[in-house]
């Protein structure tokens, strides 16, 4: 290392080096725009865009992004990342660790399927061709023999239709019309779901995971951005049910009643040698 103090403390001061943020005795700069003048004039999805993409979004961007959020905060006390943070509120544990113990379950299976769906959706795009149809058809066909049957985005276990998908494939398809966005991801999404049928002879319908897997491909973000858009969403849930969870006063609450009882597979009652 260089004796020079000078050299020393400007390697220091590269140690971080944040297009994102400069903070200075008094002075607060979000992408370069000073906070004061952010506060009360920008939405909370504007400043998630202002900090992700590195500018401020359009009026018709800012409104897609914050009906994918909106759409994705909750879905009751029976998903895993929403039992879990109930669970952990009443071993005693504070806000913040019950909402980290939601969280740390998005995973592949229990959040990952929107990126998971966002990948396909941008393999079938990169594709090109004229014959959409085609097109994903055999991208498809690849995806299964790659990854299985099970096609992130569509098809759900509790809802034989997702009521959340139609209003907001409503929205992306205005903000075509009004050009904001180009509508291709839509169509993909619609012609998943069609080749499906084609694959399967029945409907499995887009659910949450695949419509807002076409807004955040519609508004350009990369995959892996799309599940942490939606653990930011899903947050907001996981926050509400531990906090009313901890209003109850009810300690260390199972997954079930303790009248019901779980399923014992073991070995049946045995008897110790006495001479072990």
């Amino acid at each position: 290392m260089s004796d020079d103090p000078k050299a020393q403390i400007d390697k220091v001061r590269a140690w971080w080096d944040t297009q994102i943020i400069d903070i200075e005795p008094g002075k607060i700069g979000v992408r370069g725009y000073p906070i004061e003048e952010l506060i009360g004039r920008v939405s909370f999805p504007d400043m998630i865009w202002l900090m992700t993409r590195g500018d401020l979004p359009s009026r018709a961007h800012s409104k897609l992004l914050e009906a994918a959020l909106v759409a994705s905060v909750d879905h009751g006390p029976h998903a895993p990342s929403i039992a879990i943070a109930r669970m952990a509120i009443t071993c005693g544990i504070d806000l913040n660790n019950a909402m980290a113990s939601g969280v740390n379950v998005l995973g592949d299976i229990h959040g990952g399927p929107g990126q998971q769906c966002m990948e396909l959706y941008q393999e079938i795009h990169a594709a090109g061709g004229d014959d959409l149809p085609a097109t994903t058809d055999r991208v498809l066909e690849r995806f299964v023999a790659a990854n299985g049957k099970i096609i992130p985005g569509f098809g759900h276990r509790f809802h034989p239709v997702d009521p959340r998908v139609v209003p907001l494939l409503s929205l992306v398809e205005d903000a075509a019309r009004d050009g904001a966005v180009s509508g291709s991801y839509a169509r993909i999404g619609r012609e998943v779901e069609a080749a499906l049928r084609r694959r399967t002879g029945k409907a499995i319908p887009m659910n949450i995971d695949g419509v807002i897997a076409v807004i955040f491909c519609e508004l350009g973000f990369p995959p892996p951005m799309g599940r942490g858009l939606f653990i930011l969403s899903r947050s907001v849930g996981i926050l509400a049910h531990a906090w009313e969870q901890s209003q109850r006063q009810e300690r260390i609450k199972g997954p079930m009643p303790k009248e019901i009882p779980y399923t014992y597979s073991g070995p049946k009652r045995r008897t110790l040698d006495p001479d072990r």
